[in-house]
């Protein structure tokens, strides 16, 4: 499901890591190890032919700027449960972020972590207010999925460009370099952000082929899901998106 991590480094399956640098460096948590169980299947399975047959036959796809939304059949412990938000999807593959399954790091724990401080007011987030009710320095910082754990992912307003900004609409960026958290510190970034270490990745056709055997579902995205509501509701919201309720889904679910 995954792109997998060899000796000397990940494999580079889609074309977003070429877009854009790695994320900025941050020292894995306890609970992130367990969360970060990388794909072992090998290259000559029929899962791996399946897919890629499946994005050989399939006519283009492109669901940049759309939530994936975990059906039940989805019993991954790493993507079930999960909407995850694409921000490149294209005939080599998929990259995106895991918007709803917090770590037990706090924005503070990262700030201090990769030598920052939190200069803003704790309780505003920052010059224009973010729109939880929680303090900007509690936040969780979100699992962003299991491909470069170490690594930082931010999701955020396009203010500017950064360092290593990927423009995904004219709401929604991801920006992997430092510099974007050292604004976000002084009280002058993004207004409205999203913080997580690893990202999700496919390799071409596999995503097609879990959407195809109901591993997805699949809605144009949110922002306000994104950066407006707490944690736990996003799941909700995005199915609602679909004009259906969580409860109406079962493993049996055709594709929406």
């Amino acid at each position: 499901m995954i792109v997998r991590q060899r000796r000397g480094g990940l494999r580079r399956l889609y074309p977003t890591c070429d877009t854009i640098q790695s994320g900025f460096s941050v020292f894995k948590t306890d609970k992130m190890r367990s969360m970060a169980k990388l794909d072992t299947t090998p290259d000559d399975s029929p899962a791996r032919k399946g897919g890629a047959k499946a994005g050989a036959d399939s006519p283009p796809l492109n669901l940049t700027n759309h939530f994936l939304i975990a059906m039940p059949s989805m019993l991954d412990p790493v993507f079930g449960g999960t909407v995850v938000y694409l921000c490149e999807h294209n005939a080599n593959g998929a990259l995106g972020v895991v918007i709803n399954k917090p770590t037990d790091m706090t924005m503070q724990v990262l700030f201090d972590r990769i030598d920052l401080k939190l200069e803003i007011s704790p309780g505003t987030g920052g010059p224009g207010g973010l729109d939880f009710g929680d303090p900007m320095a509690e936040r969780p910082v979100m699992f962003g999925g299991p491909v470069q754990v170490e690594r930082g992912f931010v999701l955020h307003t396009p203010v500017k460009q950064y360092s290593s900004t990927l423009a995904v609409t004219d709401q929604i960026a991801m920006t992997t370099s430092k510099d974007v958290l050292e604004e976000v510190a002084h009280g002058n970034g993004p207004q409205r952000i999203l913080v997580s270490l690893g990202c999700s990745g496919w390799s071409a056709g596999q995503l097609e082929s879990e959407i195809v055997h109901n591993g997805w579902l699949t809605v144009a995205a949110d922002p306000a899901i994104i950066f407006e509501l707490p944690i736990a509701e996003r799941f909700a919201a995005a199915v609602n998106l679909l004009g259906i309720s969580p409860y109406m889904l079962t493993a049996e679910s055709g594709r929406a």
